[in-house]
């Protein structure tokens, strides 16, 4: 089975962020605040809902479209209603998948660069004595 848009867009989500997609999924959950990560999450959730709507009518067209007689107005209008279904699921399904490829195509990891060693500590300066006061 080929991988599903929405597994390659989690992927990529998990590669953006070094975790797991459920350990992102629950920690948006606790921190509902408006971060990239909540909206790539949320584009996920919404290219799952689409993809399972697919499926669901894509089995439903196949079981009013098996052979085993004459199709009357009502199992018409089924058929009709299946297809259209699958249609908007996959106009939702691809336009939540182009906005999220868009957004983790502008996203990158930052390299890590190593922080430079720590300086030496700076030596105090010498205390300087108060001058003495001239002597009259």
């Amino acid at each position: 089975m080929p991988p599903t848009t929405s597994k390659t867009i989690a992927d990529r989500i998990e590669d953006l962020y070094g975790q797991p997609i459920a350990v992102l999924e629950a920690y948006v959950e606790s921190n509902p605040t408006g971060t990239m990560l909540a909206a790539l999450t949320s584009s996920h959730a919404d290219l799952q809902l689409a993809e399972r709507t697919i499926a669901f009518q894509l089995q439903r067209l196949r079981e009013l479209a098996a052979p085993r007689g004459e199709v009357g107005p009502v199992e018409a209008g089924h058929l009709l209603d299946c297809a259209r279904r699958i249609a908007e699921s996959v106009a939702a399904r691809d336009a939540h998948a182009k906005t999220a490829d868009a957004v983790l195509n502008s996203l990158h990891r930052t390299p890590v660069t190593p922080s430079p060693p720590p300086a030496a500590p700076a030596v105090p300066a010498p205390a300087v004595a108060p001058a003495a006061p001239p002597v009259r």
